[in-house]
Protein backbone atom coordinates (compact mmCIF):
# COMPACT_ATOMS: atom_id res chain seq x y z
CA UNK A 1 0.00 0.00 0.00
CA UNK A 2 1.39 3.37 -0.93
CA UNK A 3 1.96 5.70 2.01
CA UNK A 4 2.00 9.02 0.15
CA UNK A 5 -0.54 11.04 -1.84
CA UNK A 6 -3.56 9.49 -0.16
CA UNK A 7 -6.59 11.23 1.28
CA UNK A 8 -7.09 9.74 4.71
CA UNK A 9 -9.98 10.02 7.15
CA UNK A 10 -9.10 9.31 10.79
CA UNK A 11 -11.82 8.99 13.42
CA UNK A 12 -10.74 10.04 16.88
CA UNK A 13 -7.97 12.00 15.19
CA UNK A 14 -7.84 14.97 17.54
CA UNK A 15 -5.66 13.33 20.23
CA UNK A 16 -3.79 10.22 21.28
CA UNK A 17 -3.18 7.45 18.78
CA UNK A 18 -5.35 9.10 16.15
CA UNK A 19 -3.43 12.36 16.22
CA UNK A 20 -0.08 10.55 16.23
CA UNK A 21 -1.15 8.64 13.11
CA UNK A 22 -2.41 11.86 11.53
CA UNK A 23 0.92 13.61 12.12
CA UNK A 24 2.95 10.69 10.78
CA UNK A 25 0.90 10.29 7.61
CA UNK A 26 0.66 14.04 7.13
CA UNK A 27 4.45 14.30 7.21
CA UNK A 28 4.62 11.67 4.46
CA UNK A 29 2.61 13.87 2.12
CA UNK A 30 -0.96 12.68 2.64
CA UNK A 31 -4.08 14.83 2.89
CA UNK A 32 -5.54 14.29 6.35
CA UNK A 33 -9.13 14.61 7.51
CA UNK A 34 -9.54 14.22 11.27
CA UNK A 35 -12.73 13.59 13.17
CA UNK A 36 -13.57 14.10 16.81
CA UNK A 37 -16.39 15.13 19.10
CA UNK A 38 -14.74 18.14 20.72
CA UNK A 39 -14.40 21.28 18.60
CA UNK A 40 -11.58 22.81 20.67
CA UNK A 41 -9.48 19.64 20.55
CA UNK A 42 -9.98 19.42 16.79
CA UNK A 43 -8.88 23.02 16.32
CA UNK A 44 -5.78 22.43 18.46
CA UNK A 45 -4.95 19.29 16.49
CA UNK A 46 -5.16 21.20 13.22
CA UNK A 47 -2.37 23.47 14.47
CA UNK A 48 -0.06 20.42 14.44
CA UNK A 49 -0.95 19.40 10.88
CA UNK A 50 -0.38 20.92 7.45
CA UNK A 51 -3.48 21.68 5.37
CA UNK A 52 -5.62 19.21 7.27
CA UNK A 53 -9.40 19.29 7.59
CA UNK A 54 -11.54 18.66 10.67
CA UNK A 55 -14.99 17.09 10.77
CA UNK A 56 -16.70 17.39 14.11
CA UNK A 57 -19.10 14.63 15.05
CA UNK A 58 -19.68 11.53 17.15
CA UNK A 59 -19.47 8.38 15.03
CA UNK A 60 -21.19 6.48 17.83
CA UNK A 61 -24.37 8.25 16.67
CA UNK A 62 -26.05 6.98 13.52
CA UNK A 63 -27.03 10.42 12.26
CA UNK A 64 -23.44 11.65 12.58
CA UNK A 65 -22.10 8.59 10.78
CA UNK A 66 -24.43 9.16 7.87
CA UNK A 67 -23.71 12.90 7.75
CA UNK A 68 -19.93 12.48 7.84
CA UNK A 69 -19.94 9.64 5.30
CA UNK A 70 -21.98 11.77 2.91
CA UNK A 71 -19.73 14.77 3.47
CA UNK A 72 -16.67 12.67 2.67
CA UNK A 73 -18.18 11.27 -0.52
CA UNK A 74 -19.58 14.58 -1.73
CA UNK A 75 -16.96 17.10 -0.63
CA UNK A 76 -13.81 14.94 -0.43
CA UNK A 77 -14.26 12.32 -3.16
CA UNK A 78 -10.52 11.60 -3.21
CA UNK A 79 -10.69 9.88 0.19
CA UNK A 80 -9.27 6.41 -0.29
CA UNK A 81 -8.29 5.36 3.24
CA UNK A 82 -10.41 5.32 6.38
CA UNK A 83 -8.87 4.66 9.78
CA UNK A 84 -11.42 3.57 12.35
CA UNK A 85 -9.67 4.69 15.49
CA UNK A 86 -12.33 6.28 17.73
CA UNK A 87 -13.10 4.09 20.71
CA UNK A 88 -14.72 3.88 24.12
CA UNK A 89 -13.50 2.12 27.25
CA UNK A 90 -14.57 2.06 30.88
CA UNK A 91 -12.36 1.07 33.78
CA UNK A 92 -14.27 -0.48 36.68
CA UNK A 93 -14.59 -3.66 38.72
CA UNK A 94 -17.54 -5.94 38.16
CA UNK A 95 -18.10 -6.33 41.91
CA UNK A 96 -18.28 -2.56 42.39
CA UNK A 97 -20.90 -1.60 39.81
CA UNK A 98 -24.51 -2.36 39.00
CA UNK A 99 -24.46 -0.98 35.46
CA UNK A 100 -21.83 -3.04 33.68
CA UNK A 101 -24.34 -3.77 30.93
CA UNK A 102 -24.77 -0.05 30.25
CA UNK A 103 -21.03 0.46 29.95
CA UNK A 104 -20.74 -2.61 27.74
CA UNK A 105 -23.46 -1.29 25.42
CA UNK A 106 -21.53 1.95 24.91
CA UNK A 107 -18.24 0.13 24.31
CA UNK A 108 -19.80 -2.36 21.90
CA UNK A 109 -21.63 0.35 19.98
CA UNK A 110 -18.56 2.61 19.59
CA UNK A 111 -15.93 -0.08 19.09
CA UNK A 112 -17.94 -2.49 16.95
CA UNK A 113 -21.41 -1.62 15.63
CA UNK A 114 -20.51 1.96 14.67
CA UNK A 115 -17.42 0.81 12.79
CA UNK A 116 -19.39 -1.79 10.84
CA UNK A 117 -21.98 0.80 9.82
CA UNK A 118 -19.50 3.55 8.95
CA UNK A 119 -17.42 1.13 6.89
CA UNK A 120 -20.56 -0.10 5.17
CA UNK A 121 -21.49 3.48 4.26
CA UNK A 122 -18.11 4.10 2.62
CA UNK A 123 -17.33 0.73 1.05
CA UNK A 124 -19.16 1.43 -2.25
CA UNK A 125 -17.02 4.57 -2.58
CA UNK A 126 -13.75 2.91 -1.60
CA UNK A 127 -14.06 -0.08 -3.94
CA UNK A 128 -14.17 2.32 -6.89
CA UNK A 129 -10.68 3.60 -6.06
CA UNK A 130 -7.53 2.37 -7.76
CA UNK A 131 -6.02 1.76 -4.33
CA UNK A 132 -7.91 1.94 -1.05
CA UNK A 133 -7.67 0.70 2.51
CA UNK A 134 -9.71 0.21 5.65
CA UNK A 135 -7.62 0.31 8.82
CA UNK A 136 -9.17 -0.73 12.12
CA UNK A 137 -7.36 0.16 15.32
CA UNK A 138 -7.88 -2.85 17.55
CA UNK A 139 -6.09 -3.67 20.82
CA UNK A 140 -3.98 -6.13 22.74
CA UNK A 141 -7.28 -6.75 24.55
CA UNK A 142 -8.21 -8.98 21.60
CA UNK A 143 -6.04 -11.65 23.24
CA UNK A 144 -7.72 -11.55 26.63
CA UNK A 145 -9.62 -9.42 29.09
CA UNK A 146 -8.50 -7.72 32.29
CA UNK A 147 -10.52 -7.09 35.41
CA UNK A 148 -9.99 -3.31 35.20
CA UNK A 149 -11.61 -3.18 31.74
CA UNK A 150 -13.91 -6.21 31.95
CA UNK A 151 -16.15 -5.51 28.95
CA UNK A 152 -13.80 -3.56 26.68
CA UNK A 153 -11.91 -6.66 25.50
CA UNK A 154 -15.10 -8.26 24.20
CA UNK A 155 -15.81 -5.26 21.99
CA UNK A 156 -12.31 -5.38 20.50
CA UNK A 157 -12.51 -9.14 20.01
CA UNK A 158 -15.74 -8.56 18.08
CA UNK A 159 -13.99 -5.91 15.97
CA UNK A 160 -11.16 -8.36 15.26
CA UNK A 161 -13.62 -11.01 14.10
CA UNK A 162 -15.37 -8.55 11.79
CA UNK A 163 -12.07 -7.22 10.40
CA UNK A 164 -10.87 -10.73 9.59
CA UNK A 165 -14.11 -11.54 7.78
CA UNK A 166 -14.00 -8.24 5.88
CA UNK A 167 -10.43 -8.94 4.74
CA UNK A 168 -11.38 -12.42 3.59
CA UNK A 169 -14.39 -11.06 1.71
CA UNK A 170 -12.27 -8.66 -0.36
CA UNK A 171 -9.05 -10.68 -0.57
CA UNK A 172 -9.44 -11.21 -4.32
CA UNK A 173 -10.24 -7.55 -4.97
CA UNK A 174 -6.69 -6.25 -4.96
CA UNK A 175 -7.53 -2.55 -5.00
CA UNK A 176 -8.89 -2.58 -1.44
CA UNK A 177 -6.93 -3.80 1.57
CA UNK A 178 -8.02 -4.34 5.15
CA UNK A 179 -5.58 -3.79 8.02
CA UNK A 180 -5.83 -4.27 11.78
CA UNK A 181 -3.50 -2.60 14.27
CA UNK A 182 -3.09 -4.06 17.77
CA UNK A 183 -1.66 -1.49 20.21
CA UNK A 184 -0.79 -2.48 23.78
CA UNK A 185 -1.17 0.02 26.61
CA UNK A 186 -0.43 3.45 25.13
CA UNK A 187 0.37 6.64 27.00
CA UNK A 188 -2.69 8.73 26.13
CA UNK A 189 -5.47 10.51 27.98
CA UNK A 190 -7.75 7.70 26.83
CA UNK A 191 -5.84 5.14 28.90
CA UNK A 192 -4.88 7.37 31.83
CA UNK A 193 -7.18 5.69 34.37
CA UNK A 194 -5.72 2.24 33.69
CA UNK A 195 -2.07 3.27 34.00
CA UNK A 196 -1.52 4.69 30.56
CA UNK A 197 1.48 6.66 31.78
CA UNK A 198 3.36 3.34 31.81
CA UNK A 199 2.46 2.63 28.20
CA UNK A 200 4.32 3.15 24.94
CA UNK A 201 4.18 6.51 23.12
CA UNK A 202 1.41 6.90 20.58
CA UNK A 203 4.04 7.70 17.96
CA UNK A 204 5.22 4.08 18.13
CA UNK A 205 1.79 2.91 16.97
CA UNK A 206 1.94 5.36 14.06
CA UNK A 207 5.44 4.17 13.10
CA UNK A 208 4.39 0.52 13.12
CA UNK A 209 1.31 1.30 11.03
CA UNK A 210 3.40 2.91 8.32
CA UNK A 211 5.78 -0.08 8.28
CA UNK A 212 2.78 -2.37 7.96
CA UNK A 213 1.32 -0.38 5.07
CA UNK A 214 4.63 -0.25 3.24
CA UNK A 215 5.03 -4.02 3.50
CA UNK A 216 1.38 -5.07 3.11
CA UNK A 217 1.35 -6.56 6.61
CA UNK A 218 -2.37 -6.72 7.23
CA UNK A 219 -2.09 -7.67 10.91
CA UNK A 220 0.07 -5.12 12.70
CA UNK A 221 0.93 -5.96 16.33
CA UNK A 222 2.66 -3.20 18.26
CA UNK A 223 4.99 -3.42 21.26
CA UNK A 224 4.06 -6.14 23.73
CA UNK A 225 1.33 -7.39 21.41
CA UNK A 226 4.05 -8.87 19.19
CA UNK A 227 4.68 -11.51 21.86
CA UNK A 228 1.09 -12.73 21.67
CA UNK A 229 1.01 -12.57 17.87
CA UNK A 230 4.22 -14.56 17.59
CA UNK A 231 3.03 -17.26 19.99
CA UNK A 232 -0.27 -17.65 18.17
CA UNK A 233 1.48 -17.71 14.80
CA UNK A 234 3.82 -20.47 15.98
CA UNK A 235 0.92 -22.48 17.40
CA UNK A 236 -1.02 -22.24 14.14
CA UNK A 237 2.08 -23.24 12.18
CA UNK A 238 2.51 -26.37 14.33
CA UNK A 239 -1.16 -27.31 13.88
CA UNK A 240 -0.99 -27.00 10.11
CA UNK A 241 2.15 -29.14 10.01
CA UNK A 242 0.50 -32.00 11.93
Amino acid sequence: MKTTNNTIFISGGSAGIGLAIAKKLNALGNKIIINGRNKERLENALLELDDAIAMQGDLALEEDRIRIANELKNNHPDVNIIINNAGAAFSYLLNETTNAHEKAIIEMNTNYFAIIHFTELLLPHLIQKKEAAIINISSIAVYGSHKLVPTYGASKAALHSYTTALRQTYENQKNIQVYEVYPPLVNTDFSAEIGGAQGIPASEVADELVIGLENNLFDIPVGQTKIYAKAIGEAISKLTQN
